[in-house]
Protein backbone atom coordinates (compact mmCIF):
# COMPACT_ATOMS: atom_id res chain seq x y z
CA UNK A 1 0.00 0.00 0.00
CA UNK A 2 2.65 2.21 0.62
CA UNK A 3 4.23 1.94 -2.76
CA UNK A 4 1.08 2.89 -4.61
CA UNK A 5 0.46 6.15 -2.22
CA UNK A 6 4.08 7.09 -2.73
CA UNK A 7 3.31 6.71 -6.53
CA UNK A 8 0.56 8.70 -6.25
CA UNK A 9 2.41 11.64 -4.21
CA UNK A 10 5.09 11.60 -7.09
CA UNK A 11 2.26 12.19 -9.66
CA UNK A 12 0.64 15.15 -7.43
CA UNK A 13 3.92 17.02 -7.25
CA UNK A 14 4.20 17.14 -11.04
CA UNK A 15 0.98 18.78 -10.83
CA UNK A 16 -0.21 22.55 -10.27
CA UNK A 17 -1.76 23.67 -7.53
CA UNK A 18 -5.72 22.77 -7.35
CA UNK A 19 -4.90 20.59 -10.62
CA UNK A 20 -7.57 17.28 -11.26
CA UNK A 21 -6.55 14.11 -12.30
CA UNK A 22 -8.84 11.70 -13.97
CA UNK A 23 -7.71 7.87 -14.37
CA UNK A 24 -10.17 5.00 -15.06
CA UNK A 25 -9.31 1.21 -14.93
CA UNK A 26 -10.12 -1.21 -17.61
CA UNK A 27 -13.37 -2.33 -19.03
CA UNK A 28 -14.24 -5.77 -18.61
CA UNK A 29 -14.48 -7.22 -22.02
CA UNK A 30 -17.10 -9.78 -23.94
CA UNK A 31 -16.06 -13.03 -25.30
CA UNK A 32 -19.15 -14.14 -26.64
CA UNK A 33 -22.51 -14.54 -25.75
CA UNK A 34 -22.88 -13.81 -21.89
CA UNK A 35 -18.97 -14.66 -20.94
CA UNK A 36 -16.30 -12.32 -20.48
CA UNK A 37 -12.35 -12.52 -20.78
CA UNK A 38 -10.75 -13.01 -17.82
CA UNK A 39 -10.55 -9.51 -16.65
CA UNK A 40 -7.64 -7.47 -16.43
CA UNK A 41 -6.72 -4.18 -14.72
CA UNK A 42 -5.33 -1.03 -16.73
CA UNK A 43 -1.82 -1.08 -15.81
CA UNK A 44 -1.92 2.89 -15.27
CA UNK A 45 -4.58 2.41 -12.74
CA UNK A 46 -3.05 -0.60 -10.49
CA UNK A 47 0.27 1.31 -10.68
CA UNK A 48 -0.73 3.89 -8.73
CA UNK A 49 -3.93 2.31 -6.63
CA UNK A 50 -3.53 -1.48 -6.27
CA UNK A 51 -6.71 -2.08 -6.91
CA UNK A 52 -7.70 -4.55 -9.47
CA UNK A 53 -11.40 -4.44 -9.65
CA UNK A 54 -13.34 -3.27 -12.63
CA UNK A 55 -15.45 -0.10 -12.72
CA UNK A 56 -13.13 2.17 -11.11
CA UNK A 57 -11.94 5.36 -11.42
CA UNK A 58 -9.08 7.62 -9.46
CA UNK A 59 -9.02 10.93 -8.83
CA UNK A 60 -6.22 12.92 -7.64
CA UNK A 61 -6.72 16.55 -6.49
CA UNK A 62 -3.28 18.52 -6.17
CA UNK A 63 -2.73 20.63 -2.66
CA UNK A 64 -3.48 24.16 -3.21
CA UNK A 65 -3.70 26.75 -0.03
CA UNK A 66 -4.26 25.07 2.90
CA UNK A 67 -6.31 22.28 1.65
CA UNK A 68 -3.80 19.17 1.04
CA UNK A 69 -3.86 17.21 -1.92
CA UNK A 70 -6.10 14.14 -2.09
CA UNK A 71 -6.66 10.74 -3.53
CA UNK A 72 -10.09 9.49 -4.32
CA UNK A 73 -11.27 6.09 -5.56
CA UNK A 74 -14.56 5.88 -7.29
CA UNK A 75 -15.78 2.02 -7.40
CA UNK A 76 -18.37 -0.72 -7.08
CA UNK A 77 -20.79 -0.69 -3.97
CA UNK A 78 -20.67 -3.60 -1.48
CA UNK A 79 -23.23 -5.75 -3.09
CA UNK A 80 -23.73 -9.30 -1.29
CA UNK A 81 -25.96 -10.81 -3.72
CA UNK A 82 -23.96 -10.27 -6.56
CA UNK A 83 -20.69 -11.59 -4.84
CA UNK A 84 -22.31 -15.17 -4.21
CA UNK A 85 -21.94 -15.27 -7.96
CA UNK A 86 -18.90 -12.93 -9.14
CA UNK A 87 -16.94 -12.86 -6.03
CA UNK A 88 -15.60 -10.70 -3.37
CA UNK A 89 -16.18 -6.25 -4.06
CA UNK A 90 -14.37 -3.99 -0.92
CA UNK A 91 -16.63 -1.59 -1.38
CA UNK A 92 -15.81 1.97 -1.23
CA UNK A 93 -15.24 1.91 2.52
CA UNK A 94 -13.32 -1.07 2.31
CA UNK A 95 -11.12 0.19 -0.56
CA UNK A 96 -10.76 3.42 1.23
CA UNK A 97 -9.36 1.54 4.31
CA UNK A 98 -7.46 -1.27 2.34
CA UNK A 99 -5.80 0.75 -0.06
CA UNK A 100 -4.83 4.51 1.68
CA UNK A 101 -7.40 6.36 -0.11
CA UNK A 102 -8.28 9.54 1.16
CA UNK A 103 -11.72 9.35 0.15
CA UNK A 104 -13.81 6.75 -1.65
CA UNK A 105 -17.10 6.72 -3.24
CA UNK A 106 -19.27 4.63 -5.27
CA UNK A 107 -18.78 5.02 -8.99
CA UNK A 108 -22.36 6.03 -9.53
CA UNK A 109 -21.44 8.51 -8.19
CA UNK A 110 -18.39 10.07 -10.17
CA UNK A 111 -20.34 12.44 -12.56
CA UNK A 112 -21.98 14.50 -9.50
CA UNK A 113 -18.90 14.32 -7.25
CA UNK A 114 -16.01 15.28 -10.28
CA UNK A 115 -18.13 18.53 -11.61
CA UNK A 116 -16.97 19.98 -8.40
CA UNK A 117 -13.99 18.75 -8.38
CA UNK A 118 -13.28 20.33 -11.51
CA UNK A 119 -14.98 23.52 -10.48
CA UNK A 120 -12.14 26.40 -10.39
CA UNK A 121 -9.48 23.51 -11.46
CA UNK A 122 -6.55 25.39 -13.63
CA UNK A 123 -5.82 21.90 -15.30
CA UNK A 124 -7.55 18.83 -15.96
CA UNK A 125 -5.03 15.63 -16.38
CA UNK A 126 -6.25 12.93 -18.24
CA UNK A 127 -5.59 10.14 -21.11
CA UNK A 128 -6.61 12.50 -23.89
CA UNK A 129 -8.11 11.11 -26.87
CA UNK A 130 -9.16 7.75 -24.94
CA UNK A 131 -12.71 6.75 -24.04
CA UNK A 132 -12.58 9.06 -21.49
CA UNK A 133 -12.85 12.06 -23.99
CA UNK A 134 -16.50 11.76 -23.66
CA UNK A 135 -17.18 12.02 -20.18
CA UNK A 136 -14.50 14.86 -19.88
CA UNK A 137 -17.00 16.95 -22.11
CA UNK A 138 -19.68 16.17 -20.42
CA UNK A 139 -18.18 16.77 -16.83
CA UNK A 140 -16.94 20.39 -18.15
CA UNK A 141 -20.38 21.11 -19.71
CA UNK A 142 -21.68 20.20 -16.17
CA UNK A 143 -18.94 22.94 -14.62
CA UNK A 144 -19.94 25.45 -17.10
CA UNK A 145 -23.59 25.08 -16.15
CA UNK A 146 -22.66 26.29 -12.79
CA UNK A 147 -20.96 29.79 -13.76
CA UNK A 148 -23.75 31.32 -12.48
CA UNK A 149 -22.19 30.83 -9.01
CA UNK A 150 -18.78 31.77 -9.97
CA UNK A 151 -16.99 29.07 -11.02
CA UNK A 152 -14.97 28.58 -14.15
CA UNK A 153 -13.75 25.14 -15.98
CA UNK A 154 -10.03 23.97 -15.90
CA UNK A 155 -8.19 26.30 -18.33
CA UNK A 156 -6.40 23.45 -20.16
CA UNK A 157 -6.01 19.82 -20.28
CA UNK A 158 -2.98 18.09 -20.33
CA UNK A 159 -2.11 14.09 -21.54
CA UNK A 160 -1.25 12.22 -17.97
CA UNK A 161 0.16 9.15 -19.73
CA UNK A 162 3.61 10.71 -20.72
CA UNK A 163 3.82 11.32 -16.83
CA UNK A 164 3.00 7.99 -15.86
CA UNK A 165 5.26 6.69 -18.51
CA UNK A 166 8.35 8.07 -17.11
CA UNK A 167 7.80 6.87 -13.59
CA UNK A 168 6.97 3.54 -14.62
CA UNK A 169 10.01 3.15 -16.69
CA UNK A 170 12.18 3.12 -13.27
CA UNK A 171 11.33 0.30 -11.11
CA UNK A 172 11.68 0.58 -7.59
CA UNK A 173 12.32 -1.89 -5.24
CA UNK A 174 9.08 -3.22 -4.44
CA UNK A 175 8.68 -3.96 -8.64
CA UNK A 176 11.73 -5.06 -9.08
CA UNK A 177 11.42 -8.07 -6.69
CA UNK A 178 8.29 -8.54 -7.81
CA UNK A 179 9.66 -8.98 -11.99
CA UNK A 180 12.55 -11.25 -10.59
CA UNK A 181 9.78 -13.59 -9.19
CA UNK A 182 7.83 -13.65 -12.29
CA UNK A 183 11.34 -14.34 -14.46
CA UNK A 184 12.38 -16.92 -11.84
CA UNK A 185 8.59 -18.60 -12.23
CA UNK A 186 9.22 -18.25 -16.57
CA UNK A 187 12.88 -19.83 -16.49
CA UNK A 188 11.55 -22.76 -14.33
CA UNK A 189 8.53 -23.24 -16.70
CA UNK A 190 11.22 -22.67 -19.99
CA UNK A 191 13.60 -25.43 -18.01
CA UNK A 192 10.21 -28.07 -17.58
CA UNK A 193 9.53 -27.81 -21.10
CA UNK A 194 12.49 -28.50 -22.31
CA UNK A 195 12.74 -31.96 -20.45
CA UNK A 196 8.93 -33.19 -21.15
CA UNK A 197 10.13 -32.21 -24.75
CA UNK A 198 10.41 -35.02 -27.19
CA UNK A 199 10.03 -36.13 -31.00
CA UNK A 200 6.35 -36.47 -32.14
CA UNK A 201 4.82 -33.71 -29.44
CA UNK A 202 3.01 -31.00 -30.18
CA UNK A 203 3.12 -27.62 -29.90
CA UNK A 204 0.16 -27.40 -27.78
CA UNK A 205 1.76 -30.32 -25.78
CA UNK A 206 4.81 -28.31 -24.63
CA UNK A 207 2.76 -25.07 -24.23
CA UNK A 208 0.59 -27.08 -21.63
CA UNK A 209 3.75 -27.56 -19.73
CA UNK A 210 4.54 -23.83 -19.44
CA UNK A 211 1.06 -22.95 -18.42
CA UNK A 212 1.38 -25.57 -15.60
CA UNK A 213 4.07 -24.03 -14.10
CA UNK A 214 2.91 -20.56 -14.81
CA UNK A 215 -0.01 -21.48 -12.45
CA UNK A 216 1.63 -23.76 -10.21
CA UNK A 217 4.03 -20.80 -8.80
CA UNK A 218 1.35 -18.58 -7.99
CA UNK A 219 1.48 -16.75 -11.62
CA UNK A 220 -2.05 -15.27 -12.12
CA UNK A 221 -1.80 -15.72 -16.43
CA UNK A 222 0.59 -15.60 -19.05
CA UNK A 223 2.03 -12.17 -20.05
CA UNK A 224 1.07 -12.73 -23.38
CA UNK A 225 0.10 -15.38 -26.17
CA UNK A 226 2.91 -17.88 -25.41
CA UNK A 227 4.71 -19.20 -29.02
CA UNK A 228 5.48 -22.80 -29.26
CA UNK A 229 7.13 -23.06 -32.75
CA UNK A 230 8.64 -26.45 -33.64
CA UNK A 231 10.79 -26.92 -37.40
CA UNK A 232 10.10 -23.61 -40.01
CA UNK A 233 7.70 -22.52 -37.63
CA UNK A 234 10.37 -20.92 -35.94
CA UNK A 235 10.95 -18.33 -38.51
CA UNK A 236 7.40 -16.65 -38.05
CA UNK A 237 7.94 -14.39 -35.66
CA UNK A 238 5.01 -14.06 -34.31
CA UNK A 239 3.64 -17.67 -34.79
CA UNK A 240 0.94 -18.38 -32.57
CA UNK A 241 -0.91 -21.30 -33.43
CA UNK A 242 0.71 -23.93 -31.66
CA UNK A 243 -0.51 -27.12 -32.82
CA UNK A 244 1.85 -28.64 -35.07
CA UNK A 245 3.85 -31.99 -34.39
CA UNK A 246 7.13 -31.46 -34.06
CA UNK A 247 9.52 -34.04 -35.76
CA UNK A 248 13.10 -35.50 -34.85
CA UNK A 249 15.90 -33.05 -35.16
CA UNK A 250 13.60 -29.84 -34.78
CA UNK A 251 14.44 -27.25 -33.10
CA UNK A 252 11.97 -25.77 -30.61
CA UNK A 253 11.58 -21.96 -30.31
CA UNK A 254 9.47 -21.08 -27.46
CA UNK A 255 9.11 -16.91 -26.67
CA UNK A 256 7.08 -17.53 -23.14
CA UNK A 257 6.02 -15.53 -20.03
CA UNK A 258 3.87 -15.19 -16.99
CA UNK A 259 2.30 -12.38 -15.22
CA UNK A 260 2.71 -11.75 -11.49
CA UNK A 261 0.69 -9.55 -9.75
CA UNK A 262 0.70 -6.86 -12.60
CA UNK A 263 4.30 -7.48 -14.06
CA UNK A 264 4.98 -9.55 -17.05
CA UNK A 265 8.03 -11.64 -17.77
CA UNK A 266 9.45 -12.42 -21.27
CA UNK A 267 12.27 -15.02 -22.10
CA UNK A 268 12.92 -16.78 -25.51
CA UNK A 269 15.02 -20.02 -25.73
CA UNK A 270 15.77 -22.26 -28.62
CA UNK A 271 16.39 -26.09 -28.66
CA UNK A 272 16.30 -29.39 -30.28
CA UNK A 273 14.16 -31.76 -29.39
CA UNK A 274 15.38 -34.79 -29.48
CA UNK A 275 17.86 -33.27 -26.84
CA UNK A 276 21.21 -32.73 -29.08
CA UNK A 277 21.55 -29.87 -31.60
CA UNK A 278 23.20 -30.75 -34.93
CA UNK A 279 26.33 -29.09 -36.53
CA UNK A 280 24.46 -26.24 -38.33
CA UNK A 281 21.89 -25.54 -35.57
CA UNK A 282 24.69 -25.76 -33.73
CA UNK A 283 26.65 -22.55 -35.42
CA UNK A 284 23.77 -20.62 -35.65
CA UNK A 285 22.88 -20.90 -31.75
CA UNK A 286 25.97 -20.06 -31.02
CA UNK A 287 26.34 -16.86 -33.08
CA UNK A 288 22.97 -15.62 -31.63
CA UNK A 289 24.43 -16.12 -27.91
CA UNK A 290 27.78 -14.13 -28.94
CA UNK A 291 25.08 -11.79 -30.10
CA UNK A 292 23.11 -11.51 -26.89
CA UNK A 293 26.96 -11.14 -25.31
CA UNK A 294 27.86 -8.38 -27.33
CA UNK A 295 24.42 -7.01 -26.47
CA UNK A 296 24.96 -7.40 -22.48
CA UNK A 297 27.96 -6.13 -22.66
CA UNK A 298 26.26 -2.43 -23.75
CA UNK A 299 24.41 -2.26 -20.62
CA UNK A 300 25.71 0.03 -18.86
CA UNK A 301 24.13 3.54 -17.17
CA UNK A 302 25.07 6.42 -19.32
CA UNK A 303 25.16 4.27 -22.57
CA UNK A 304 22.76 4.93 -25.26
CA UNK A 305 19.67 2.42 -25.47
CA UNK A 306 20.38 1.71 -28.75
CA UNK A 307 23.76 0.76 -28.42
CA UNK A 308 22.55 -2.86 -26.92
CA UNK A 309 20.96 -3.50 -30.75
CA UNK A 310 24.21 -2.14 -32.52
CA UNK A 311 26.44 -4.23 -30.64
CA UNK A 312 23.89 -7.56 -31.70
CA UNK A 313 23.84 -6.36 -35.17
CA UNK A 314 27.79 -6.66 -35.37
CA UNK A 315 28.20 -9.92 -34.42
CA UNK A 316 25.27 -11.20 -36.61
CA UNK A 317 26.18 -9.41 -39.64
CA UNK A 318 29.57 -10.96 -38.91
CA UNK A 319 28.78 -14.52 -38.55
CA UNK A 320 26.17 -14.12 -41.45
CA UNK A 321 29.03 -13.97 -43.35
CA UNK A 322 31.40 -16.19 -42.00
CA UNK A 323 28.63 -19.09 -42.27
CA UNK A 324 28.19 -18.19 -45.64
CA UNK A 325 24.59 -16.77 -45.48
CA UNK A 326 25.87 -13.46 -46.80
CA UNK A 327 28.47 -13.30 -49.65
CA UNK A 328 30.92 -10.41 -49.03
CA UNK A 329 31.07 -9.76 -53.25
CA UNK A 330 27.55 -9.32 -53.26
CA UNK A 331 27.29 -7.39 -50.02
CA UNK A 332 30.73 -6.04 -49.34
CA UNK A 333 31.64 -6.46 -45.50
CA UNK A 334 30.27 -5.45 -42.39
CA UNK A 335 29.90 -1.79 -42.67
CA UNK A 336 28.27 -2.05 -46.04
CA UNK A 337 25.77 -5.05 -44.25
CA UNK A 338 25.30 -2.86 -41.51
CA UNK A 339 24.95 0.26 -42.90
CA UNK A 340 22.81 -1.29 -46.29
CA UNK A 341 20.72 -3.53 -43.68
CA UNK A 342 21.32 -6.64 -45.36
CA UNK A 343 21.35 -8.24 -42.23
CA UNK A 344 17.52 -7.65 -42.44
CA UNK A 345 16.89 -10.65 -44.74
CA UNK A 346 17.66 -13.09 -41.46
CA UNK A 347 17.16 -11.03 -38.42
CA UNK A 348 14.28 -8.36 -38.93
CA UNK A 349 13.75 -6.80 -35.89
CA UNK A 350 14.92 -4.98 -32.89
CA UNK A 351 16.58 -6.69 -30.37
CA UNK A 352 14.68 -5.89 -26.95
CA UNK A 353 12.33 -3.59 -25.34
CA UNK A 354 11.43 -1.89 -22.41
CA UNK A 355 9.74 -4.53 -19.59
CA UNK A 356 7.26 -3.70 -16.86
CA UNK A 357 3.64 -4.50 -16.19
CA UNK A 358 3.18 -4.51 -19.89
CA UNK A 359 5.69 -6.66 -21.85
CA UNK A 360 6.29 -3.86 -24.26
CA UNK A 361 6.27 -1.56 -21.81
CA UNK A 362 5.81 1.97 -21.38
CA UNK A 363 8.46 4.62 -21.87
CA UNK A 364 10.48 6.98 -24.67
CA UNK A 365 13.34 5.03 -26.79
CA UNK A 366 14.50 8.71 -27.56
CA UNK A 367 15.73 11.61 -25.70
CA UNK A 368 12.63 14.22 -27.48
CA UNK A 369 13.69 16.88 -25.75
CA UNK A 370 17.43 16.72 -27.29
CA UNK A 371 18.45 18.17 -30.67
CA UNK A 372 17.88 14.84 -33.20
CA UNK A 373 16.11 13.47 -30.46
CA UNK A 374 19.33 10.78 -29.81
CA UNK A 375 18.53 7.07 -28.12
CA UNK A 376 18.03 8.30 -24.45
CA UNK A 377 20.41 6.76 -22.05
CA UNK A 378 20.43 3.65 -19.74
CA UNK A 379 19.84 4.48 -16.18
CA UNK A 380 19.99 1.99 -13.29
CA UNK A 381 16.44 0.60 -12.16
CA UNK A 382 15.28 0.45 -15.71
CA UNK A 383 13.96 -3.18 -17.41
CA UNK A 384 15.03 -4.34 -20.85
CA UNK A 385 14.85 -7.28 -22.89
CA UNK A 386 17.50 -8.45 -24.74
CA UNK A 387 16.25 -10.80 -27.35
CA UNK A 388 18.30 -11.21 -30.67
CA UNK A 389 17.72 -13.77 -33.45
CA UNK A 390 18.28 -15.46 -36.47
CA UNK A 391 15.63 -17.03 -38.88
CA UNK A 392 16.55 -18.31 -42.35
CA UNK A 393 14.09 -18.85 -45.05
CA UNK A 394 15.13 -20.94 -47.72
CA UNK A 395 16.44 -18.66 -50.67
CA UNK A 396 18.68 -18.66 -53.39
CA UNK A 397 22.25 -18.81 -52.54
CA UNK A 398 21.54 -19.43 -48.35
CA UNK A 399 22.93 -22.75 -48.16
CA UNK A 400 20.32 -25.51 -47.74
CA UNK A 401 21.64 -26.54 -44.06
CA UNK A 402 20.27 -23.94 -42.16
CA UNK A 403 17.28 -23.65 -44.06
CA UNK A 404 14.11 -23.69 -41.77
CA UNK A 405 15.81 -22.77 -38.55
CA UNK A 406 14.50 -20.03 -36.39
CA UNK A 407 16.09 -19.22 -33.80
CA UNK A 408 15.94 -16.48 -30.45
CA UNK A 409 17.69 -16.17 -27.51
CA UNK A 410 15.65 -13.53 -24.93
CA UNK A 411 16.38 -12.25 -21.01
CA UNK A 412 15.11 -9.86 -18.94
CA UNK A 413 17.75 -7.78 -17.74
CA UNK A 414 17.60 -4.96 -15.18
CA UNK A 415 20.08 -1.88 -15.17
CA UNK A 416 22.31 -1.56 -12.04
CA UNK A 417 23.97 1.90 -11.13
CA UNK A 418 27.40 -0.71 -12.10
CA UNK A 419 25.68 -2.21 -15.03
CA UNK A 420 23.38 -5.23 -14.79
CA UNK A 421 22.01 -7.87 -13.32
CA UNK A 422 20.06 -11.16 -15.50
CA UNK A 423 16.73 -11.30 -14.06
CA UNK A 424 16.12 -15.21 -16.23
CA UNK A 425 19.48 -16.29 -15.43
CA UNK A 426 17.84 -19.05 -13.65
CA UNK A 427 16.43 -20.34 -17.81
CA UNK A 428 18.79 -22.73 -19.14
CA UNK A 429 20.86 -20.98 -22.38
CA UNK A 430 23.87 -22.24 -23.18
CA UNK A 431 24.36 -25.77 -25.68
CA UNK A 432 26.05 -27.51 -22.80
CA UNK A 433 23.31 -26.31 -20.47
CA UNK A 434 20.51 -27.16 -22.37
CA UNK A 435 21.45 -30.73 -23.57
CA UNK A 436 22.39 -31.44 -19.74
CA UNK A 437 19.10 -30.51 -18.67
CA UNK A 438 17.37 -32.64 -21.68
CA UNK A 439 19.19 -35.57 -21.01
CA UNK A 440 17.07 -35.67 -17.58
CA UNK A 441 13.88 -36.32 -19.40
Amino acid sequence: MHSYAARRARLLAHMPPGAVAVLPTAPEVTRNSDSEYLYRHDSYFYYLTGFAEPESVLVLVAARGSEPACSILFCRQKNLEREIWDGFRHGPEGARAAFGFDAAHAIEDLDGEISKLLADAPALYYALGSAVDAQVKLWLANVRRMARTGVTPPASAVDLLPLLDEMRLFKDADEQATMLRAATISSQAHARAMRASRPGMYEYEIEAELLYEFRRNGAQAPAYNSIVAAGANACVLHYSANNAQSRDGDLILIDAGCELDGYASDITRTYPVNGRFSAPQKRLYELVLAAQSAALQAIIPGLPYAGVHEAAVQVLAQGMLDLGLLNQDAHGGIADIVANKSYLQFYMHGTGHWLGMDVHDVGQYRDTAAEGKPSRPLRADMVLTVEPGIYVRPAEGVPEEYWNIGIRIEDDVLVTPNGHTMLSAAAPKTVAEIEQLMQQQ
